[in-house]
């Protein structure tokens, strides 16, 4: 048993492999609000016992001792009951069934741990060596902690999460406002075939704002579970199409390509986003007017990608796209696209 201890150990402790965002999201909803797991640890904090709750995987058999063997349906007042016991929970893989009650968590002692009290530092070490989801219920401190192979999450307060989660929508709506005045600005001057490329960068600059600030608003919509529903609408309503905006603005403008651009623009902190040069140099170009591929004003129009693809590589940019003239289009299309294709181009220019 204990060369497989330090085998595990070796494998998740001493690899401390970083934790993708995806996987955080995936254990943060299975304690969203709403669900059964989440009603049991408010339960158990409610009832002032503490309690430990855990997660069954292969390696989880050899790490407890005692206890006795429950195999029953798992409910939130099961847990409740459960939990006035000073022992373990653990709980099936999918979550519904309690396999063992008030059992002993064995981990390896030496596994490092920054905990102080005995069920918290039980739970760390359980999490780490099994690589699985512990949660801690603290009766002296009145909280709940996730412990998930090297992470450790507190969980907030479901009203202190949607104020959190509303004053960040507040504010990437007063950013979308200011990327639909760019959007409109840009469409104008792209049809009259002078556009300025700093309308570019700020419709740009603006969507990778809007992007920025909604990344940590999608975790709290996660946390909050069914409690979040109006805060996620809105976000779905604000985000509608911005990324696609501002992918279709790079590929008019990057030389570098649109992948090449976005990872460097990726990478840009919120003070450096401010300042376009920098967006300019993410592009790849020097000059201040340039005329566009047509990416985006002939998608706004509904055409398909494949159509554009093919316009962009025989009239190079969207002027030479705006002056064709209907039996330009014959030998690239076939006769009843000709007509959709030209109608489209026509809507364009008018």
């Amino acid at each position: 048993m204990e060369e497989e201890k330090k085998e595990i150990q070796s494998r998740l402790v001493e690899g401390k492999k970083q934790i993708k965002e995806a996987e955080i999201g995936e254990i943060l909803r299975l304690i969203a609000p709403g669900t059964f797991l989440r009603t049991a640890i408010e339960g158990v904090q409610k009832a002032k016992t503490g309690g430990l709750i855990v997660a069954y995987n292969d390696f989880i058999q050899n790490l407890f001792e005692g206890g006795f063997k429950i195999n029953a349906r798992f409910t939130p007042q099961k847990i409740v009951e459960l939990g006035k016991m000073d022992g373990a929970i653990i709980i099936s893989e999918d979550l519904k069934k309690i396999l063992y009650a008030n059992v002993l968590l064995t981990p390896d002692n030496s596994i490092p741990s920054e905990e102080t009290g005995t069920r918290h530092k039980a739970a760390e070490r359980t999490a780490k060596q099994a690589g699985t989801m512990v949660i801690a219920v603290s009766q002296r401190r009145d909280e709940i902690a996730l412990f998930y192979k090297n992470l450790k999450y507190v969980i907030r307060d479901t009203n202190d999460i949607i104020r959190r989660a509303t004053e960040t929508l507040q504010i990437v709506e007063k950013h979308k406002d200011i990327f639909d005045r760019n959007r409109m600005d840009l469409d104008k001057e792209e049809v009259r075939k002078n556009p300025r490329l700093i309308k570019a960068l700020l419709l740009i600059q603006r969507g990778m704002i809007i992007h920025n600030t909604s990344e940590p608003l999608k975790m709290y919509l996660i946390e909050l579970g069914t409690e979040g529903t109006i805060v996620k609408s809105r976000l779905k309503e604000l985000l509608h199409k911005v990324d696609k905006e501002v992918d279709d603005t790079i590929m008019d403008y990057s030389k570098f390509g649109l992948q090449k651009s976005k990872r460097i623009l990726s990478v840009l902190t919120y003070d450096e986003l401010l300042d376009t040069e920098n967006i300019k140099q993410c592009l790849g170009v020097s000059e201040d007017f340039i005329v566009p591929k047509g990416y985006r004003a002939l998608g706004k129009e509904g055409m398909y990608p494949e159509d554009i693809e093919n316009l962009i590589k025989n009239f190079k940019n969207l002027n030479g796209i705006l002056s064709v003239k209907k039996e330009d289009l014959i030998p690239l299309f076939s006769e009843a696209k000709i007509n959709e294709i030209f109608e489209m181009i026509e809507d364009l220019r008018e």
